[in-house]
């Protein structure tokens, strides 16, 4: 569940198509700043069959040139965690182990002003067994998995690889300074090869000036994006940035030294930047200043939609971006097929091949800035109890979005009304939040259902609250499944489908696209013919519906949720609709408009920088949806 908490800043999927190759994680350390944390890592475990202690440091420099992108003081800001593998007492390998925890902790790190304050070992990357007679073994080379860590100043700067159809140049920096070393690389994987000469961290210095560098441009608002060279090489470096940023390059590899296999797949520590054209002279010579001339202007994008090659005017090679999409997609297809439904595996797959697709865009139907819930921010603040069960997990971020429209959130669990010790009277409302009670083994939120539905009090407490005519409620995820089995205690939920499997097989968290229908809702007045992206994180949230009464909840309108395609058309197609549901309904409302469920998570996109597809510079706070959480205040008076 890659949006739980709602502090997720930056996860591994970036862009408004999704791509996940992402450099850093980034979280937020409140519902309110900007400020947070930054998580990378960095292995590079085939090198050390080479050189052990090379191994070590590139680990480390991996995982400072991912990092780089978030926005951090100074390298001095980063803490390390060392996860550690060997095999050891096999030939050899305690010495390696040694020399590499040398390299490691008594020189790149003290020179780099790192500190390494918490890791882990694992000394027995060694099996043997006995088959047929026949002794075997597996024997892993020493490995170190380094994880980076750092405060963020602003989540809002962190850079992503998503490239900018725009005028700008592509700049490469190559902190192997034209060595090419291709040892270990995965070029050298691929036709069964280790190689004999492994990049490594030759200096220090050079990779501190590096990511300082990079911080004071990012600061300054230079770079467009940005995207780590030390996993793939140069060519799987740009490639992933087009695929991002939907795109094609035109690339000159007529500044880089060696032969153009070497230059473009050496896999030694180094990064891609794209600026704009009008900036591009001012950056290379700040670059090249700062890091010895080892920054080189490589090429342009277009809007072709094709990926070519040259040096010194002739081409190297070309290939459409579709075509290499597909490719660099194969694998995961190839595995989803087998694992997930082959028929939504199908879909996704094919999804590459739409060139005309736009990806996720906000398309509200009403002004965002417009808060209607203004007047009543002065006033007393109404008790919402957020409501939650046994694994619930999405208390903390519902409990922040509905405290900035105004209410008083109150933390209620099950237990608290079972026990008597607190009445649903005394709220105006409750929200039942999103996660797994009971780990879903009864059922995606039938369990928690039936622990109302087969108490007397709890249920004389829910039957009491439904049937008041000043009440509301919304269950969000689990919560909406777990309502939806209370529909027969409550008034005007007769035709509210159960939830089941998604039709993928798979639990979905991703984001989407949804359009708020017209509907009686108190929560979207105002809102109907939005499409908005939003953030799901669920297995069971296909529509279940009993005869016809799919079509009835549409003519009776309340339907307030459709998933819809990035052309804004309702659909069933995945991924756009992640569970399959008829007709993309994932939201629902009583008949009076004062209760309602629905799948996705709007209380983890309520401000823009949760908002994790596209880069938020503005200082506009709140998102679309934060209007849903107004028209609640709003209601309550």
């Amino acid at each position: 569940d890659r949006s739980v908490t709602g502090l997720v800043a930056r996860d591994q999927m970036v862009g408004p198509w999704q791509v996940p190759v992402a450099d850093v994680a980034v979280t937020l350390a409140s519902y309110e700043a900007y400020h947070g944390e930054a998580f990378a890592i960095g292995e590079r475990a085939p090198l050390a069959l080479i050189d052990a202690p090379s191994s070590g440091r590139m680990a480390i420099g991996e995982a400072i040139t991912n990092i780089a992108a978030a926005s951090i003081e100074n390298i001095t800001e980063l803490k390390l965690s060392a996860n550690w593998m060997a095999p050891a007492g096999h030939p050899g390998e305690d010495a390696a182990l040694f020399e590499t925890v040398k390299a490691v902790g008594l020189a790149l790190c003290p020179a780099l002003g790192i500190s390494i304050p918490v890791g882990k070992d694992s000394m027995s990357m060694k099996t043997l067994w006995d088959e047929g007679g026949v002794n075997k073994a597996v024997t892993s080379p020493i490995s170190l998995v380094v994880t980076a860590f750092a405060r963020v100043k602003d989540a809002r700067k962190t850079l992503t690889p998503v490239l900018q159809q725009s005028d700008s140049r592509l700049i490469l920096i190559d902190l192997g300074a034209g060595k090419n070393r291709m040892g270990g690389s995965s070029l050298a994987q691929v036709y069964g090869q280790v190689g004999d000469i492994a990049p490594d961290v030759d200096d220090p210095n050079l990779l501190k000036r590096f990511f300082n560098t990079i911080q004071d441009l990012n600061n300054e608002g230079k770079i467009l994006a940005y995207h780590d060279r030390s996993d793939g090489g140069l060519f799987t470096t740009l490639v992933e940035m087009a695929f991002a940023g939907r795109c094609g390059l035109i690339i000159d590899l007529s500044a880089l030294q060696g032969d153009d296999l070497s230059a473009l797949y050496n896999e030694e520590l180094g990064a891609v930047l794209q600026v704009k054209a009008t900036e591009v002279d001012r950056v290379l010579m700040a670059l090249n200043t700062h890091l010895d001339g080892n920054a080189h202007c490589i090429g342009t994008v277009n809007a072709t939609d094709e990926i070519i090659f040259k040096r010194d005017g002739k081409m190297v090679y070309s290939e459409s971006r579709v075509t290499l999409h597909r490719m660099w997609s194969e694998t995961t297809y190839q595995m989803q097929k087998i694992r997930d439904n082959p028929v939504c595996a199908q879909q996704e797959y094919d999804r590459i091949l739409d060139v005309n697709d736009k990806g996720l865009s906000i398309r509200p139907s009403f002004d965002v800035q417009d808060n209607i819930a203004a007047p009543y921010l002065n006033l007393s603040r109404p008790k919402l109890a957020i409501l939650r069960e046994q694994g619930v997990n999405g208390h903390v971020e519902m409990a922040a979005a509905f405290d900035r429209v105004g209410f008083a959130t109150i933390d209620v669990h099950m237990s608290d009304i079972i026990a008597g010790r607190i009445s649903l009277k005394d709220f105006t409302g409750f929200v039942a939040c999103g996660g797994f009670s009971y780990g879903d083994v009864l059922g995606a939120g039938e369990g928690w259902a039936k622990s109302i539905l087969f108490n007397e009090l709890a249920y004389n407490e829910f039957s009491t609250f439904f049937n008041r005519n000043d009440s509301f409620a919304l269950g969000v995820c689990n919560g909406c499944q777990m309502m939806s089995n209370l529909k027969s205690i409550i008034p005007g939920a007769e035709l509210w489908p159960h939830f089941v499997k998604n039709k993928s097989e798979q639990f979905e968290a991703r984001i989407v696209m949804v359009e708020v229908q017209d509907s009686k809702s108190i929560l979207f007045a105002g809102m109907t013919g939005s499409q908005l992206p939003i953030t799901v994180a669920h297995g069971e949230g296909f529509t279940e519906f009993f005869e016809n009464s799919a079509v009835k909840t549409v003519d009776a309108k309340l339907v307030t949720l459709n998933f819809v395609d990035n052309y804004g058309n309702q659909t069933v197609t995945y991924p756009f609709n992640p569970n399959g549901s008829v007709n993309g309904i994932t939201g629902l409302t009583s008949t009076d408009g004062r209760f309602s469920i629905m799948m996705p998570h709007p209380e983890r996109v309520f401000r823009q920088v949760q908002n994790t597809w596209q880069r938020n510079l503005t200082n506009d706070d709140n998102s679309s949806w934060i209007r849903m959480f107004q028209n609640v205040r709003k209601f309550v008076g």
